[in-house]
Protein backbone atom coordinates (compact mmCIF):
# COMPACT_ATOMS: atom_id res chain seq x y z
CA UNK A 1 0.00 0.00 0.00
CA UNK A 2 1.22 3.30 -0.90
CA UNK A 3 2.43 5.84 2.01
CA UNK A 4 -0.28 7.63 3.83
CA UNK A 5 -1.42 9.78 6.14
CA UNK A 6 -2.64 7.84 9.08
CA UNK A 7 -4.48 9.60 11.76
CA UNK A 8 -5.64 7.58 14.81
CA UNK A 9 -8.62 8.88 17.26
CA UNK A 10 -10.75 8.02 19.61
CA UNK A 11 -14.12 6.80 18.32
CA UNK A 12 -17.43 8.25 18.39
CA UNK A 13 -19.74 5.26 19.03
CA UNK A 14 -22.65 7.49 18.02
CA UNK A 15 -21.19 8.31 14.89
CA UNK A 16 -22.08 6.44 11.96
CA UNK A 17 -18.64 6.65 10.20
CA UNK A 18 -17.12 5.92 13.02
CA UNK A 19 -19.70 3.27 13.84
CA UNK A 20 -19.48 1.31 10.58
CA UNK A 21 -15.62 1.76 10.68
CA UNK A 22 -15.38 0.16 14.01
CA UNK A 23 -17.61 -3.31 12.71
CA UNK A 24 -16.39 -3.26 8.99
CA UNK A 25 -12.74 -3.53 10.97
CA UNK A 26 -14.12 -6.12 13.52
CA UNK A 27 -15.63 -8.29 10.95
CA UNK A 28 -12.68 -8.53 8.89
CA UNK A 29 -10.64 -9.57 11.67
CA UNK A 30 -13.36 -12.40 12.69
CA UNK A 31 -13.25 -13.72 9.35
CA UNK A 32 -9.02 -13.67 9.15
CA UNK A 33 -7.50 -16.62 10.97
CA UNK A 34 -6.21 -14.85 13.77
CA UNK A 35 -10.17 -14.14 14.55
CA UNK A 36 -11.30 -17.24 14.76
CA UNK A 37 -12.21 -17.63 11.05
CA UNK A 38 -15.77 -17.05 11.22
CA UNK A 39 -18.11 -13.39 10.25
CA UNK A 40 -19.74 -11.81 13.20
CA UNK A 41 -23.38 -12.57 13.20
CA UNK A 42 -25.31 -9.80 12.23
CA UNK A 43 -27.05 -8.56 15.55
CA UNK A 44 -23.37 -8.16 16.14
CA UNK A 45 -22.77 -5.99 13.33
CA UNK A 46 -25.89 -4.03 14.14
CA UNK A 47 -25.74 -3.70 17.49
CA UNK A 48 -22.24 -3.31 19.13
CA UNK A 49 -21.30 0.28 18.44
CA UNK A 50 -24.44 0.77 20.25
CA UNK A 51 -23.42 -1.47 23.35
CA UNK A 52 -20.36 0.09 23.80
CA UNK A 53 -22.07 3.15 23.65
CA UNK A 54 -23.56 2.43 26.85
CA UNK A 55 -20.61 0.73 28.51
CA UNK A 56 -18.47 3.68 30.54
CA UNK A 57 -15.98 1.40 30.69
CA UNK A 58 -15.57 0.82 26.96
CA UNK A 59 -13.42 3.08 24.55
CA UNK A 60 -12.29 2.19 21.20
CA UNK A 61 -9.61 4.09 18.45
CA UNK A 62 -9.74 4.02 15.04
CA UNK A 63 -6.80 4.14 12.25
CA UNK A 64 -7.67 6.51 9.58
CA UNK A 65 -5.51 6.37 6.09
CA UNK A 66 -6.13 9.83 4.70
CA UNK A 67 -6.53 8.76 0.44
CA UNK A 68 -7.39 11.08 -2.58
CA UNK A 69 -11.32 9.82 -2.00
CA UNK A 70 -11.31 10.64 1.96
CA UNK A 71 -10.43 8.91 5.09
CA UNK A 72 -10.61 5.18 4.95
CA UNK A 73 -10.34 3.24 8.33
CA UNK A 74 -7.38 0.98 8.92
CA UNK A 75 -6.62 -0.06 11.94
CA UNK A 76 -9.08 -0.71 15.01
CA UNK A 77 -8.69 -1.42 18.89
CA UNK A 78 -11.10 -2.05 21.10
CA UNK A 79 -10.09 -1.67 25.07
CA UNK A 80 -12.25 -2.33 28.17
CA UNK A 81 -11.75 -0.86 31.57
CA UNK A 82 -11.38 -3.00 34.80
CA UNK A 83 -9.69 -3.45 37.92
CA UNK A 84 -6.64 -4.16 39.84
CA UNK A 85 -7.52 -5.71 42.63
CA UNK A 86 -3.86 -5.07 43.84
CA UNK A 87 -3.18 -2.25 43.05
CA UNK A 88 -6.22 -0.58 43.75
CA UNK A 89 -6.43 1.12 40.35
CA UNK A 90 -8.27 0.56 36.75
CA UNK A 91 -6.58 -1.30 34.34
CA UNK A 92 -7.13 -1.15 30.96
CA UNK A 93 -7.55 -4.55 28.79
CA UNK A 94 -6.72 -4.32 25.02
CA UNK A 95 -9.18 -6.63 24.15
CA UNK A 96 -9.33 -6.16 19.62
CA UNK A 97 -6.26 -5.48 18.02
CA UNK A 98 -6.85 -4.95 13.95
CA UNK A 99 -4.84 -3.92 11.32
CA UNK A 100 -6.54 -4.14 7.79
CA UNK A 101 -4.57 -6.74 5.61
CA UNK A 102 -2.96 -3.79 3.01
CA UNK A 103 -1.58 -2.17 6.02
CA UNK A 104 -0.21 -4.02 8.16
CA UNK A 105 3.63 -3.82 8.61
CA UNK A 106 3.44 0.00 8.97
CA UNK A 107 3.60 0.87 12.54
CA UNK A 108 -0.48 1.71 12.62
CA UNK A 109 -0.75 -0.82 15.87
CA UNK A 110 2.27 1.04 17.45
CA UNK A 111 0.17 4.33 16.82
CA UNK A 112 -2.54 3.46 18.41
CA UNK A 113 -1.88 1.10 21.41
CA UNK A 114 -0.09 4.68 22.11
CA UNK A 115 -3.22 6.34 21.69
CA UNK A 116 -4.61 3.50 23.98
CA UNK A 117 -1.85 3.85 26.81
CA UNK A 118 -2.76 7.87 26.94
CA UNK A 119 -6.09 6.95 27.36
CA UNK A 120 -5.58 4.59 30.01
CA UNK A 121 -3.34 7.29 32.19
CA UNK A 122 -5.65 9.71 31.64
CA UNK A 123 -8.27 7.06 33.47
CA UNK A 124 -5.41 6.58 35.62
CA UNK A 125 -4.93 2.68 34.72
CA UNK A 126 -2.15 1.12 36.31
CA UNK A 127 -1.43 -0.77 33.93
CA UNK A 128 -2.45 -2.28 30.76
CA UNK A 129 -3.36 -5.88 29.84
CA UNK A 130 -4.01 -8.09 26.69
CA UNK A 131 -3.86 -11.58 25.27
CA UNK A 132 -2.58 -13.23 21.98
CA UNK A 133 -2.91 -16.36 20.16
CA UNK A 134 0.86 -18.23 20.55
CA UNK A 135 0.99 -18.58 16.67
CA UNK A 136 0.50 -14.81 16.11
CA UNK A 137 4.08 -14.10 16.15
CA UNK A 138 4.10 -11.02 14.31
CA UNK A 139 1.95 -9.50 17.39
CA UNK A 140 3.23 -10.92 19.72
CA UNK A 141 6.67 -9.52 18.52
CA UNK A 142 4.42 -6.51 18.42
CA UNK A 143 3.36 -6.55 21.95
CA UNK A 144 7.10 -7.30 23.40
CA UNK A 145 8.42 -4.22 21.51
CA UNK A 146 5.40 -2.14 23.14
CA UNK A 147 6.47 -2.85 26.58
CA UNK A 148 4.29 -5.43 27.15
CA UNK A 149 5.72 -8.86 28.88
CA UNK A 150 3.85 -12.64 30.11
CA UNK A 151 2.36 -12.19 33.45
CA UNK A 152 3.98 -13.87 36.43
CA UNK A 153 3.76 -12.73 39.93
CA UNK A 154 6.22 -15.71 41.21
CA UNK A 155 8.53 -16.85 38.79
CA UNK A 156 8.16 -20.11 40.37
CA UNK A 157 4.39 -20.07 39.64
CA UNK A 158 5.07 -20.10 36.43
CA UNK A 159 3.08 -17.39 34.00
CA UNK A 160 -0.48 -16.34 33.78
CA UNK A 161 -2.68 -18.77 31.58
CA UNK A 162 -5.94 -16.95 29.73
CA UNK A 163 -8.84 -19.72 30.22
CA UNK A 164 -12.39 -19.00 29.14
CA UNK A 165 -15.65 -21.06 29.65
CA UNK A 166 -18.16 -19.93 27.14
CA UNK A 167 -22.11 -19.00 28.54
CA UNK A 168 -23.54 -19.07 25.40
CA UNK A 169 -23.39 -21.08 22.14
Amino acid sequence: MAAATIDVRRVDYGEPGDAQALVQLLDGYARDAAGGGQPLAAQVLQGLPAALQQRSQAFSVIAWAQQEGGAVPVGLVNCFEGFSTFACLPLVNVHDVVVAPGWRGQRIAQRMLALVETIARERGACKLTLEVLSGNTSAMALYLREGFAPYALDPAMGQAQFLQKKLLP
